[in-house]
């Protein structure tokens, strides 16, 4: 490659460049977030709750009107580390496990958080955990992010509660 070829494309890599970062600060001007992580003009929208009020429906409730099938099919995102059959894996069995022990299973290894937690598995407390596991037992060894509709929580603790003991 003689002088002029590598002149000319180091030259258009730097026109590249400047005109990257030119159109950079203009996306800043046009864009600009001030300091709260607001955009530069704000759409006036109706708060969710300001007009309507929202009927609570108590947990009790939720549970009279839980669906077995819709938890099993639901469960089946648990069947990777969790086993129904009295036998564990990579979790404790599940089998039994509604108003069980926090950390019953003899003979499984549990973390020190989980352990340590103390309590029963109410459906309550199913509830609460299966949110998010993390957040509530923290240090726990399950990596489940959690169910985030509560109508699939729901249904999946009446899926484990119809298993029995």
């Amino acid at each position: 490659m003689d002088t002029m070829t590598a002149t000319k494309t180091v030259a258009s890599l730097c026109g590249a460049l400047l005109l990257f970062l030119l159109g950079k600060w203009v996306a800043e001007i046009v864009y600009h977030v001030d300091g709260h992580g607001q955009q530069a003009y704000v759409i006036e929208v109706e708060s969710a709750g300001a007009d309507t009020e929202e009927e609570q429906v108590s947990f009790e409730e939720l549970m009279a009107s839980a669906d077995v099938e819709k938890g099993a099919k639901v469960f089946k995102k648990c069947t990777a580390c969790h086993k129904v059959d009295g036998s564990n894996g990579t979790g404790p069995h599940l089998d039994g496990v509604v108003n069980r022990a926090i950390g019953g299973v003899a003979g499984f290894g549990y973390s020190s958080a989980m352990a340590s937690h103390g309590g029963e598995w109410t459906p309550e407390e199913l509830d609460a955990f299966l949110t998010k596991p993390s957040g509530y037992v923290s240090g726990t060894s399950m990596s489940f992010a959690g169910l985030r509709k509560q109508a699939d929580r729901v249904n999946v603790i009446a899926y484990l509660q119809s298993l029995g003991n």
